[in-house]
């Protein structure tokens, strides 16, 4: 099986997604650590999901359907805007 090949736009706007997971995963990152929260379990309760799960957002580098919005309410959760 092939993987259909990405439009032009598609490849951008795949671009997009990936610098903002970056910049929002650094913001995170930051604020967890501004506040102590290192733990898998207490990184899972500030952002509101399975340990395992935020672990796994964070830490990520391969671009999946969905992050960028995930991303968006964790930082949410923190109170962070970006």
């Amino acid at each position: 099986m092939t993987t259909p090949k990405l439009t032009p736009s598609e490849q951008r706007q795949r671009r997009e997604d990936r610098l903002v997971t970056i910049r929002l995963r650094m913001a995170i990152g930051r604020a967890l650590e501004d506040r102590d929260i290192t733990t898998p379990a207490a990184i899972g309760e500030a952002l509101g999901m399975p340990a395992e799960e935020a672990t796994k957002l964070l830490t990520r580098r391969q671009w999946r359907e969905g992050d960028v919005e995930r991303l968006q309410a964790a930082a949410a959760r923190l109170g962070l805007t970006v």
